[in-house]
């Protein structure tokens, strides 16, 4: 893990460099203050001697002007480059996340994706800039006070550092803990985030049903859970830096003990004893810094795992063999397809019917029955456990799937429009479409006069998830996007069933215009709205039970015949 880490370094390995540098620099700095102090009082102010004794205070000002100097590049350019670091892996993560199979997102939800995107990155970015860095620096400062100790007087060297070691057993017995403590936050933290994202999404229907109370309830069941896990972490970390203070304390006690005997002893002067408090000041604030490394780590490196745990999932595997097609031609045949969404529970248990090159094949039977997974399976958002799904003479699986899908046209029934302008959403068609041909697309979906009505025009801002459109203007901006992709074959899945007859008479038209000259599979619910098939077939319990015209399948008095006589009466008691 840590290897894969460090890789996100090299990119920017010559400001890592510099950083670094200029830590040590500070740490050298640092180092001359003891030894100035020792001087001063050992001789320069004993022995009446101003000149030395103004020339190195004048040293210590320009070291602590140029130490201020080096501290802003550190600070400034040190964030810079973990923010860079972020940056590169909030972008490898949103990448990965695309290419990922939709049967990971059917158990992930989205605002605890956005959590690991968002609040576990922006750990790793601070671990990033101040891990390595401060390491080095309390690294060097610890070594260089130990060195200048050392000339001062080994035995009480040795006496206060015996203590360090207490302070390294105590820090790997805290860790595991630490490291559970801060996994479970961030757990919750993502648990929170889904809870908030989910609840503000459907904030319309929660007012419609009146549900503010059990939304309240449902989130501050996790608000606790969340505070819990907070609060644990705070209490592992708390656990740490009081028992890290003491060991800093500690070392306090002995170098003003065992100093204090050897001054009493003379085996030291004044001078070099105030030099020796001085540097143990020096040394217990790296030891303090690693208090603080060492939560930045545990944070830092749970986010980490995290961020790992998401690339670590496997992409959408494509076969080896696999075609880019440029025009799909030929029959679209389902073979004895089987699958389902969990393995243990089947949709599809057999399926096979073949739809025409360039005719209309509806898809109808009751929910459940296995119509929009047809169109999932045959877009490959899911691969097949058994079977063949054709196209013309090719298996899908020989054909690489972003071909496969630019080539297939989709509009559904529930249209996802993103938060933008009415010709970026139309555009998604073909982002490289131009205006006229956005244009033209938008006036074949019948839309192109109410987006010349509003204010701004094509550059109107359709609201998050298109809330400012009403749900008919939705479907022909998704009608609109499918003019423009130009595709082979089309998919419509219940693409009128939301809304009203009038509305749905408009859109008919513009459907039965997209559709003509293209292989177009149509689920639908109500079968008025598929009279004019080429094929019907009825799905049932995952198979094809019946498939025929509206004509044929009515004389035959089956299940399709049934299921029409139901929905005629049905709308023939709501005219009367």
């Amino acid at each position: 893990m840590l290897k894969s880490f460090i890789k996100y370094y090299k990119p920017h390995r010559k400001l890592f460099v510099i950083d670094l540098f200029f830590a040590l620099m500070v740490a050298l700095c640092n180092l001359f203050y003891p030894s100035i102090t020792k001087s001063i009082i050992s001789d320069y102010a004993p022995n009446k001697r101003l000149a030395p004794l103004l020339v190195w205070c004048g040293a210590l000002l320009l070291i602590y002007i140029l130490k201020a100097l080096l501290n802003y590049f550190i600070q400034h350019q040190g964030h810079v480059l973990g923010v860079r670091i972020q940056g590169d892996m909030r972008r490898d993560m949103f990448r990965h996340i695309q290419k990922l199979p939709f049967s990971y997102f059917d158990s992930n939800k989205t605002g605890a994706l956005m959590s690991r995107m968002v609040n576990d990155l922006q750990d790793i970015a601070e671990l990033a800039h101040h891990g390595p860095e401060d390491l080095f620096l309390s690294l060097i400062t610890m070594s260089g006070a130990f060195i200048m100790l050392s000339f001062i007087n080994i035995p009480l060297t040795l006496t206060v550092f015996a203590i360090l070691p207490i302070a390294g057993i105590f820090a790997a017995k805290s860790r595991i803990n630490m490291k559970r403590s801060f996994r479970k936050m961030r757990e919750e933290t993502a648990r929170i985030n889904a809870e908030i994202e989910t609840s503000i999404s459907g904030i319309r229907i929660t007012r419609a049903y009146s549900g503010e109370l059990y939304e309240q309830e449902k989130f501050d069941g996790v608000n606790e859970d969340f505070k819990r896990a907070r609060g644990n972490a705070y209490k592992a970390i708390g656990i740490f830096s009081s028992g890290m203070g003491l060991v800093g304390d500690m070392m306090y006690l002995a170098v003003l003990a065992a100093g204090g005997l050897f001054l009493f002893f003379e085996k030291i002067n004044p001078g070099e004893f105030a030099a020796y408090i001085l540097y143990v000041v020096i040394l217990i604030n790296p030891v303090k810094t690693l208090v603080g490394i060492f939560e930045q780590i545990q944070s830092g490196m749970t986010g980490y795992m995290r961020f790992r745990e998401v690339m670590s999932e496997l992409p959408e595997e494509e076969n080896k063999t696999a075609e880019i097609i440029t025009d799909i031609t030929g029959n679209l045949v389902f073979d004895n397809v089987k699958f389902g969404y969990v393995k243990e529970k089947e949709i599809l248990k057999g399926l096979s019917f073949s739809a025409e090159n360039g005719k209309t094949t509806a898809l109808v039977g009751e929910s459940g029955s296995g119509k929009t997974t047809v169109c999932h399976l045959l877009m490959r958002f899911y691969d097949i456990y058994d079977g063949k799904i054709m196209l013309g003479a090719k298996s899908i699986n020989e054909i690489t799937r972003a071909s496969l899908r630019s080539n297939i046209g989709l509009v559904a029934q529930d249209v996802f429009i993103f938060d933008g302008t009415i010709r970026e959403n139309i555009a998604y068609g073909r982002l490289d479409a131009t205006d006229e041909e956005i244009q033209d697309s938008a006036k074949r979906a019948r839309i192109h006069e109410f987006i010349i009505s509003l204010p701004d025009g094509y550059d109107s801002v359709t609201g998050e998830r298109g809330i400012r459109l009403s749900g008919g203007q939705r479907q022909r901006i998704s009608i609109a996007r499918a003019f423009l992709k130009n595709p082979r074959v089309l998919i419509l899945d219940e693409a009128t069933s939301a809304l009203d007859n009038t509305t749905e008479a408009e859109i008919q038209s513009a459907l039965e215009e997209l559709s003509s000259g293209r292989t177009t599979i149509v689920v639908a619910h109500r079968l008025s709205t598929v009279r004019n098939a080429d094929k019907i077939i009825v799905l049932k319990n995952g198979i094809a039970a019946e498939e025929g015209t509206h004509d044929e399948l009515i004389k035959k008095g089956g299940l399709y015949s049934r299921m029409y006589a139901v929905q005629k009466k049905s709308a023939d008691n709501i005219d009367g």
